[in-house]
């Protein structure tokens, strides 16, 4: 199976409609801000150095996704909250991984501040794909396989692959 054929077989990969949502520079960064306690437009704006109107149209965009909600401050019905969802805080993973890849391959110094845990103040792990046994992955230990696949062991059976997740 030739490589475009294999590209073909991933209808229904969610990972354009992923990218229409967040996959430009802006909306991590908006995320990034909120993950960091910031809520009003204000304080997007000033904390990001964002145009007006294009934080206007990347939190409309975050909040008819689900990515952030829209709630009237009660102490002042003039402004506005921009919260975090669920769906929100599930991009953390996401966010955090692109960091620690930009500090290693982008500008090869950890960044400031440094993300720690709570607990013990001790930085987090590098982000992984680990496998069900906990065990970390790497490129070279993936393949895409339909979903009725899944669970049976293909140990030595290339042919089961749709072929490696490197290509």
């Amino acid at each position: 199976m030739g490589p475009k054929q294999e590209i073909a077989g991933f209808e229904g990969c969610s990972l354009p409609s992923a990218l229409e949502v967040m996959g430009e520079r802006w909306s991590f960064l908006i995320l990034r801000a909120a993950v960091n306690g910031i809520v009003h437009f204000e304080d997007f704006q000033s904390t990001l150095g964002i145009a007006r109107n294009i934080l206007s149209n990347r939190l409309v965009k975050l909040v008819e996704h689900g990515i952030l909600s829209r709630e009237p401050v009660a102490e002042d019905k003039r402004k506005v909250a921009y919260r975090l969802t669920c769906k929100g805080r599930e991009l953390l993973p996401a966010m955090v991984a692109l960091r620690q890849w930009g500090e290693k391959w982008g500008s090869g110094v950890p960044c400031r501040p440094i993300l720690v845990d709570k607990r013990d103040h001790l930085p987090v792990r590098p982000i992984a794909i680990l496998g069900a046994d906990g065990r970390e992955l790497d490129l070279d230990d993936m393949c895409w396989v339909e979903p009725v696949e899944i669970g049976n062991s293909s140990e030595g059976k290339e042919h089961a692959c749709k072929g490696s997740a490197s290509g």
